[in-house]
């Protein structure tokens, strides 16, 4: 049971993927697994002592990621719908919950300070940026995400969880991932958003699986499904490593004819979007830098760097070192935030914004040189680089009209 349950974690898209690129989302698998973890132990000992680490777990977590807090909700609803809604009557778990609450309290001091901006993000998200996406193909995004092979092991996780008698004092768990199921497709979420639920899962349905072999002595049953999982995460691999030259992944993914579920409304190039987010930066910067080269010493000294979004922005900041680029600026989330810092806007290199937008605030605007990526997404290429000069005010008057959460 061990040893499926990990390697049905390791074939896992969703995990791969996440993992690879090394953002915040790894860890929220951790997380979220520690936090299972913590659960059961509270379940099979029924010690409610062990809330005060689950609160501890769900405060940093939420410090790499807010959503726990689907997790936390899941798990309180579950417990109201079992025996188990006794430990809401328990010091243990509230004192569990403040524990969480201080650790995240500088957080959502900070979401207050500057008007809930994660709301915001939220919100417009929904309506500009996310592909609306129906209940089915959430449910079979599931299935695409963590492995069509992994399918029966975490349905069979989840019927143990609700169904078998074995499971009965673990029917918080099942009934959390019901619940956050549910709350993720009327919030019409991304299909990854609910990947972090699915270790409890393929761990109980490994175990319900080892014991049904064990009970009928199908023990052929083990290296078949084993060696099925292996071969199945081999096939998916490529999809989420960058284990093959682009070409050819190009070919293998025409082939197999399988396509990541669409999670964003942007046109697609040849790759996905999780390959294409990684080309065509440098490239990028170092023709921003072309442009920046060209103009007078006396208007590079006061030149501002205007990107449409935070890749952008961030791409100019990480690459533009070794050009001698300023940094970046942006009304993108976070750098919004940061202000136009000491530009006036006098005269601004931008990239990422239409010309119609720049003639509005600009009296001249010129195209400087034009942004090619073979790979990267279409809207990073064949991309204009604009130099705007005569400017109808400062940075600091328009910087309130340009937040742009999303």
């Amino acid at each position: 049971a061990q040893g499926l349950a990990a390697v049905s974690a390791i074939v896992a898209p969703a995990f791969l993927a996440v993992d690879n690129i090394f953002t915040m989302n790894a860890f929220e698998l951790l997380f979220w697994a520690l936090g299972a973890y913590v659960l059961i132990l509270i379940l099979k000992r029924e010690d409610p002592r062990l809330w005060l680490w689950f609160g501890l777990i769900a405060g940093i977590g939420l410090q790499n990621k807010v959503s726990i807090l689907f997790f936390g909700f899941g798990v309180v609803v579950a417990l109201l719908l079992t025996p188990n809604r006794k430990y809401l009557l328990s010091k243990w778990l509230w004192l569990g919950g403040l524990i969480a609450f201080v650790i995240s309290l500088p957080y959502f001091l900070w979401q207050f300070h500057y008007g809930w901006p994660m709301l915001e993000l939220l919100r417009r998200g929904q309506l500009y940026k996310n592909y609306p996406i129906s209940p089915l193909e959430f449910f079979s995004g599931q299935i695409i995400e963590i492995h069509p092979f992994n399918f029966p092991i975490w349905l069979a996780g989840l019927g143990f969880f609700l169904l078998s008698k074995a499971g009965k004092r673990y029917r918080v768990l099942g009934w959390a991932y019901v619940v956050m199921f549910v709350v993720f497709v009327v919030l019409k979420a991304k299909t990854y958003y609910l990947a972090p639920a699915y270790p409890m899962l393929l761990a109980a349905g490994a175990f319900a699986i080892e014991t049904i072999i064990r009970q009928r002595q199908w023990n052929w049953l083990k290296p078949v499904t084993v060696g099925s999982l292996v071969a199945g995460g081999i096939l998916t691999a490529p999809f989420c490593l960058p284990a093959l030259p682009v070409e050819t992944f190009i070919k293998y993914q025409d082939f197999v004819g399988v396509k990541p579920p669409p999670t964003e409304r942007h046109k697609f190039g040849r790759l996905p979007q999780l390959y294409a987010d990684m080309f065509g930066w440098e490239n990028m910067v170092a023709t921003v830098a072309k442009v920046y080269e060209s103009l007078p010493p006396e208007e590079r000294a006061k030149c501002a760097v205007f990107a449409g979004n935070y890749g952008e922005a961030g791409a100019i900041d990480f690459f533009g070192k070794k050009y001698g680029l300023p940094k970046a600026i942006s009304g993108h989330n976070n750098y919004w935030l940061w202000g136009p810092r000491e530009y006036s806007g006098e005269i601004v290199i931008a990239l990422g914004v239409s010309q119609e937008d720049l003639r509005e605030v600009y009296g001249e605007v010129e195209v400087g040189a034009t942004i090619v990526g073979a790979y990267a997404m279409p809207y990073e290429s064949d991309l204009p680089v604009f130099i705007c000069r005569k400017p109808k005010m400062s940075l600091q008057e328009l910087w309130p009209m340009i937040r742009n959460y999303v």
